[in-house]
């Protein structure tokens, strides 16, 4: 790693390097001058020390690692009060596909305590290898142990991808992991897809979420990201599973953690969108509050949920729980109408894998007809009473789904 460095024969302790930091990344301690975590190799220093005291030392250029060593995906199962997360089938899903191109395995880690029927549940899904970790003291997810029993397969195994849910636990044990194995890591994925050489490709919202960024990962193994719940399709549960579960013995010493569970309480939550099989959802088009009540009483008619876009939650006109998008929640339900919302990037990422997206919207021009399957030229305090009048003369959620 490069440093910035001090010949302290040659400073006079002037203290120009420390006013003219921007980062406030230079001390004087005594009768030396140090530098930092603050410091940033600005370099802004070097052209002030007027004793030319100071240089940037350069780490050398770490050379490219043999690629050949590392093969397959691997899967982190996360699992909860003994019982696998949806986004790990999510993740099987997308790694069976990158491997198929690739023509290698997939394989899966799981730890826990008593969970040898959710191993075997994994398998009915096609993957390979299930890497089962079972002991009393992984019942609960403490990110020391976790990450270093993660690593330690890792090295034996050496998989060329490893996929991880954007969840909680996922974002506080991937960067850990990646950091141990030096290796990148990217966050939030919304799309994968691997080249013939196995280079994976990890697009993710940037900026905002105005552009959306390719990266790859050429130069270092394995390659890591993570991915949100609901952006991608679940696996399907195969006739003829033919994997098999290998059971690791758990090294002591693996287990080391300054965590104490004391106690357990789950958190029970109200009903998310996440999981909404319809939603109506409204945008800035909306134009006022009161348009949230109109659109709440078509959700109700339709068995579904309310969804609003950004600016309705900065706006204080809904919670941010009800938001969808990519700094909201990512949805994929089975029916989602869009009202008055032109149809951003950063919403479109986070409901484009919906089965029908019907849009309504006074702007033909407007993006959301881009993704929708059926669209509306309209303004939507037209559209949604007739709508709402004709489900209360004999219309329901099925008929919604026929007329789609």
């Amino acid at each position: 790693m490069s440093r910035m460095r001090v010949d302290q024969e040659l400073c006079i302790l002037c203290g120009q390097c420390v006013e003219v930091c921007p980062f406030l990344g230079v001390e004087i301690r005594g009768q030396s001058v140090e530098f930092t975590d603050s410091c940033r190799l600005c370099r802004v220093c070097i052209k002030a020390c007027p004793t030319s005291a100071i240089w940037l030392e350069k780490s050398e250029a770490v050379g490219d690692v043999d690629k050949a060593q590392y093969k397959g995906v691997l899967i982190f199962a996360e699992q909860r009060q003994g019982q696998v997360q949806p986004v790990t089938y999510e993740l099987i899903g997308k790694g069976l596909e990158l491997a198929g191109h690739l023509g290698e395995q997939v394989t899966v880690f799981l730890a826990g305590s008593s969970i040898q029927s959710q191993a075997e549940r994994l398998l009915e899904y096609g993957v390979d290898r299930v890497y089962l970790y079972n002991h009393q003291a992984l019942e609960y997810c403490r990110i020391e142990p976790y990450t270093s029993i993660m690593v330690d397969l890792v090295r034996k195994i050496k998989p060329n991808i490893i996929l991880m849910g954007a969840t909680p636990v996922g974002r506080s044990l991937a960067p850990r992991v990646a950091a141990r194995l030096r290796t990148g890591l990217t966050a939030d994925c919304t799309s994968l897809s691997v080249k013939d050489n196995g280079d994976l490709v990890q697009t993710r919202p940037a900026f905002g979420g105005n552009v959306m960024a390719q990266i790859v990962t050429p130069r270092h193994r394995p390659q890591m990201a993570t991915v949100r719940y609901k952006v991608m399709p679940a696996a399907a549960k195969v006739a003829r599973p033919h994997g098999e579960i290998i059971h690791c013995p758990v090294d002591e010493k693996l287990l080391q953690s300054g965590i104490k569970v004391l106690g357990f309480e789950p958190h029970h939550v109200a009903s998310s969108i996440t999981d909404a099989e319809i939603i109506v959802a409204a945008g800035r088009g909306i134009g006022k509050p009161e348009g949230l009540e109109l659109l709440e009483e078509l959700a109700g008619l339709v068995g579904g949920v309310l969804g609003v876009t950004r600016p309705l939650v900065e706006q204080g006109w809904a919670s941010y729980t009800q938001q969808v998008g990519m700094s909201g929640r990512t949805v994929r339900p089975r029916l989602y109408i869009a009202c008055g919302i032109s149809g951003a990037v950063q919403h479109v990422a986070g409901m484009r894998g919906s089965d029908v997206i019907f849009a309504i919207n006074t702007d033909s021009d407007a993006p959301i007809f881009d993704v929708a399957h059926y669209g509306l030229v309209g303004d939507l305090y037209e559209v949604v009473p007739a709508l709402i009048q004709a489900l209360r003369e004999g219309g329901s959620p099925d008929a919604v789904f026929q007329a789609g």
